[in-house]
């Protein structure tokens, strides 16, 4: 049954468009970094754990403003100023949050990146950003660049005068992500200072998030899901920080949320498949656990709740503009969907023209260039123009607002003429013993196209099993004709799939 007027949150539209703002409105002086600190004076409550097997290091709220502000002060010394970009070449150790607020409080721009990337790699990457300083741990790939490097020294520059807060203007620089890649080379993404106040609509309208949580993120710590909601959200609202240390492995996971008793955990869907086919202990303090990254199934939404008797919360973003439509505790999201926008966005469905769409077709999700999540620019290219960020994600909005999440636009699949969404054909297999799968369109023969379905498994899985599960959800024309088990999926140094890899893969039947 359709939502009321009375039950929604904003007016029912006609056309795929909503807008939720106003947004809180912006400071003239602003830093991002001072934000998240700003109730961490005084408090001898924990802020971050890195949760080691036998022995975790813990961090108060006081400790961790002390470490940002000194840090702040050992970075000046090296020759900066504000502005200057720092490339971090850190791993999941209590230095890569230090280096991120330290840079950040002083004026400076971080720069975070994953450390399984290589020389080569890095060096590509450095060269785009120009870093002034690369901050090192033994270990990790350096650029083949002629900034100077630094090893993070806590224990020294905790005895280091603090830094005063650098207060500059709402838009200038903060930070420096890159994207996945996905589609091409990884592009150097630059976020205001603005950036973090548009997160404060997800503490509620995704995350659920309050100052009595603990939240344990098991996602690397240069990845934007990880920094955000892992560590910058919880310090913002005063809960606590759980972090696994380098190493652990998804088997380890169940006695770390077990023993750290946290309440909300955050993970990238194969995470949770992983857990559930581990011996998962009972979880009495876990409320409810968050999923990004990549589409979500509802088998494995619905698994997960009967196994822990918890739910599972969707938020769909990208690294241009974090998350930005979500379910939520509050708000789940209905079956299928990915959830609703979080007030305070204004984000519509398009057509080729860039013009709102009725409600119930396909077609582009786009974001107002006004939204104060949006990045400044990708470097190298000026800020986005016009009225809409177009995100390259195909969806559909439903007469509510919820969006259903069809995948990349130019991932859509084209089977006899209809465009079919490899998401949806990949969740009709999530109930079967694989790891990950992901559906393409491969060419047998020169000018005949067919979906096939690429899976992680232990073992082949028979291809009567897989095209029953098929047939039980998908119309003939969304099944795949041909099935192929990998040793892992192509993807990206985040774990993002890179679809247009598969092609590369697929082996004719002999």
């Amino acid at each position: 049954m359709l939502a009321t007027v009375a039950e929604a949150p904003y007016p029912l539209p006609m056309l795929s468009e909503i807008d939720t703002r106003p947004f809180p409105t912006v400071p003239q002086a602003f830093n991002l970094a001072g934000h998240v600190l700003a109730n961490a004076t005084t408090l001898d409550k924990p802020a971050l754990t890195i949760l080691h097997p036998e022995r975790d290091e813990t961090l108060s709220y006081a400790q961790l403003l002390r470490l940002t502000q000194s840090t702040a002060t050992a970075l000046l010394a090296q020759d900066l100023h504000p502005g200057d970009r720092i490339l971090l070449r850190l791993g999941n150790t209590l230095a890569f949050p230090i280096l991120y607020l330290g840079a950040i409080w002083a004026g400076l721009v971080p720069i975070p990146t994953s450390s399984a990337l290589t020389a080569p790699e890095i060096t590509r990457l450095a060269a785009v950003v120009q870093p002034r300083l690369v901050a090192v741990e033994p270990g990790i790939a350096l650029p083949d660049h002629p900034a100077p490097r630094i090893t993070p020294d806590l224990p020294l520059w905790s005895t280091l005068p603090p830094s005063p807060l650098h207060l500059s203007d709402p838009e200038d620089e903060a930070y420096i992500v890159f994207t996945s890649g996905t589609s091409g080379s990884p592009m150097a993404v630059s976020h205001a200072q603005r950036a973090i106040l548009a997160r404060q609509t997800m503490h509620q309208h995704w995350e659920g998030l309050g100052a009595t949580d603990r939240l344990l993120h098991a996602g690397a710590l240069n990845w934007t899901y990880t920094l955000g909601t892992g560590l910058l959200d919880p310090w913002t609202v005063g809960a606590t920080a759980l972090i696994p240390a380098a190493g652990t492995l998804p088997t380890g996971l169940p006695a770390l949320l077990d023993r750290s008793g946290a309440t909300i955990f955050a993970a990238a869907p194969g995470v949770y498949r992983q857990l559930l086919r581990a011996d998962l202990p009972l979880l009495p303090h876990l409320r409810h656990g968050l999923s990004a990254g990549e589409s979500l199934p509802d088998t494995l939404r619905q698994q997960w709740r009967a196994r822990t008797g918890t739910d599972l919360h969707e938020a769909l973003g990208m690294s241009e503009v974090s998350t930005y439509l979500s379910g939520a505790p509050i708000r789940p999201a209905p079956k299928g969907t990915a959830g609703y926008p979080q007030p305070g966005r204004h984000i519509a469905i398009l057509n080729d023209h860039g013009h709102p769409i009725p409600c119930g077709e396909p077609g582009e999700l786009a974001v107002s260039t006004a939204d104060p999540g949006l990045m400044r620019h990708y470097l190298g290219h000026p800020p986005p123009q016009g009225p809409w960020f177009r995100t390259g994600d195909a969806a559909v909005m439903a007469p509510d607002g919820a969006i259903t999440h069809l995948g990349r636009k130019d991932d859509l699949l084209n089977a006899g003429g209809f465009r079919v969404s490899p998401a949806e054909v990949g969740a009709a297999f999530h109930d079967l013993p694989l790891t990950a799968c992901a559906a393409t369109q491969v060419e047998p023969t020169p000018g005949t196209t067919i979906i096939a379905l690429f899976y992680e498994a232990p073992c082949e899985i028979d291809a009567l099993t897989l095209r029953q599960s098929a047939e039980k959800t998908l119309a003939r024309w969304k099944q795949p004709r041909h099935y192929q088990r990998l040793d892992a999926l192509p993807r990206t140094g985040t774990r993002k799939l890179i679809r247009k890899a598969l092609a590369a893969r697929y082996r004719r039947p002999e």
